[in-house]
């Protein structure tokens, strides 16, 4: 057997396996007695995010990803992301919305912290404090500055992953690691092929999201085919596949240092 024949059948092996793994991910975690339709879903507070009235001095951001409704959650997750300055004690959720007439991206559309149709979020990102007040500006006008706030494509992208890409990418001090599910977070113009990962520091190269490698300091390295990725994560050292994300050691931690911030609850 050569060795592209080995690759290809490791690569296979692997999709298979991360495949399987998000199926039975997917049935626990899902409540069935809400599953009724994505009406009668929760969307209710997972009790993620600190109290905002309580830590009404403190500035906040995080990073939010559930899996997405339906069949598609066993692939692929939607993200969100949300701020509050210091002194505020409101958050800003900004995420991009596929249905719906006009602009996609959609602000305070659902609760900070809110289950995602059933599925409980999961934190990617936490800053605190004065590194948070420092980047909100910067969220702000990424926000503003998204090339695609009127279209909406599932795959390959731009979707809700690929907004939260290019936030990630112009504020590198968020330190965003998406996960390697995060379909459409690979989505690049076919005339800006080259460019900065998610996280904002490394390097890409991607054509529309359907192939292409990343090198990033969160990300480590990562290939991507067909919008399914695969790679290695160094910091901390983790798995990274596609349909589960990834496997290893969370990373949250190491973007957000103990004692970053005032009172948390």
């Amino acid at each position: 057997m050569t060795s592209i024949k080995i690759v290809c059948l490791s690569f296979f092996c692997i999709i298979l396996l991360s495949l399987a793994a998000s199926l039975a991910q997917a049935m626990h975690q899902r409540d069935s007695t809400e599953q009724d339709g994505w009406w009668s879903a929760r969307r209710d507070s997972a009790g993620l995010a600190p109290d905002a009235r309580k830590n009404s001095r403190l500035a906040i951001v995080q990073v939010y990803a559930a899996p997405t409704w339906g069949w598609k959650g066993v692939v692929a997750v939607h993200p969100w992301i949300i701020f509050k300055r210091a002194g505020e004690t409101d958050y800003n959720r900004y995420e991009v919305i596929s249905w719906g007439a006009g602009e996609k991206v959609r602000h305070n559309r659902n609760t900070p912290d809110g289950y995602w149709y059933g599925a409980k979020p999961r934190l990617l990102v936490e800053h605190r404090g004065p590194a948070a007040q420092a980047m909100i500006p910067q969220i702000e006008a990424a926000i503003a500055s998204y090339p695609w706030p009127d279209s909406y494509r599932a795959w390959p992208g731009p979707n809700s992953n690929t907004f939260i890409a290019h936030i990630g990418r112009e504020v590198p001090a968020l330190k965003l690691d998406m996960p390697a599910n995060a379909v459409g977070k690979d989505f690049r113009s076919l005339l800006n092929p080259v460019g900065l990962p998610p996280s904002g520091r490394g390097v890409q190269v991607s054509v529309l999201g359907v192939a292409g490698v990343t090198l990033g300091a969160e990300e480590g390295v990562e290939v991507n085919l067909l919008g399914l990725n695969v790679g290695l994560d160094f910091t901390p050292l983790r798995l990274r596949l596609p349909f589960i994300g990834g496997l290893g050691r969370d990373n949250l931690q190491k973007n957000n240092p103990p004692g970053s911030g005032d009172e948390i609850s």
